[in-house]
């Protein structure tokens, strides 16, 4: 039997089965959708204009198959979950649409929001980031607490937090689409919000992978610190005595061949004493040189 395509406004009973209407003992009513205000605290920020057009041909053809969840606001509801729905029901010319009103208060009901938009996946990363620290500032949860709400793990939890600690611009390629959580992450280990700025772009022009972002930001820290230890040792030089400098850096070559590793000394000008660095790469690269040391100690 053909589909019989169903005019706009339509009665309830056009829109769904009758043993629907009060399904698991929840009633749904028809309101008229000029009395629907969107959630205030909706997780989600970002609705694509085209996809909305798509739903609401759906909806001029098929109706609203799954209702708005709205909480009573005076004399109005306002949405708790299904905004996405309501806007593409505008779109199609409904006067009236299919709600299921709940009494929640705030914390329930953004509980419910970010838990749908999660579910259907529908939220970007930046949005559900924000929602977590939404969680964790005003309604004084822990990590572990939000995890249990939205069904995630405390460390899938605490990642997306972290996102919100990246550079404006780049949170913007993240939220966009334009690079990935996992490459926002990655970027978290530049501190320079330009420089994180910078290799976001490139990610996007050269359409790096996480992997290959990983290896040039530690490339790049890499590089850092050895330019820092340059300065260091310029300085350390150019403020004693050049015949110590020479002969402390005789030594820390001496003591690098000895020990196999980076060896830095220190000295300061003004009293002559200074320190000696021995870098380790690892516990067991350190319990070789401690090793080392006590052999050649006398007692």
């Amino acid at each position: 039997m053909a589909l019989q395509k169903k005019g706009l406004g339509m009665g309830l009973g056009a829109l769904m089965n009758t043993n629907d209407i009060e399904s698991a003992g929840n009633k749904i009513h028809e309101v008229d959708i000029n009395k629907i205000n969107p959630n205030k605290n909706q997780p989600r920020t970002n609705f694509d204009e085209d996809a909305l057009r798509e739903l609401a041909d759906s909806i001029e053809e098929i109706g609203i198959i799954q209702p708005l969840t709205v909480k009573k606001n005076g004399e109005f509801y306002e949405i708790i979950a299904g905004e996405r729905r309501w806007r593409a029901a505008r779109i199609a010319g409904l006067r009236k649409v299919p709600v299921l009103i709940k009494e929640y208060d705030d914390l329930k009901a953004l509980e419910a929001a970010l838990i749908e938009n999660i579910q259907r996946e529908d939220l970007n990363p930046m949005e559900e980031a924000f929602t977590y620290v939404r969680f964790s500032d005003e309604f004084n949860l822990s990590q572990e607490d939000i995890a249990k709400k939205v069904g995630k793990s405390r460390s899938a939890v605490a990642n997306a937090m972290r996102l919100i600690n990246l550079d404006a611009r780049v949170q913007t390629f993240v939220k966009e689409g334009k690079i990935s959580s996992g490459h926002g992450r990655t970027l978290l280990g530049i501190e320079d919000n330009n420089v994180q700025f910078e290799l976001a772009e490139k990610i996007i022009d050269e359409n790096l992978s996480v992997r290959d972002t990983e290896a040039l930001v530690k490339r790049i820290i890499e590089n850092n610190k050895n330019e820092n230890d340059i300065k260091e040792n310029k300085n350390d030089v150019s403020s004693v005595n050049p015949e110590i400098a020479r002969e402390c850096l005789r030594i820390s070559n001496d003591l690098k061949n000895i020990f196999g590793t980076k060896v830095n000394i220190k000295n300061n000008k003004k009293n002559g004493n200074g320190k000696i660095e021995i870098e380790y790469s690892s516990m067991d690269d350190l319990d070789r040189i401690v090793g080392m040391i006590k052999e050649k100690m006398v007692f």
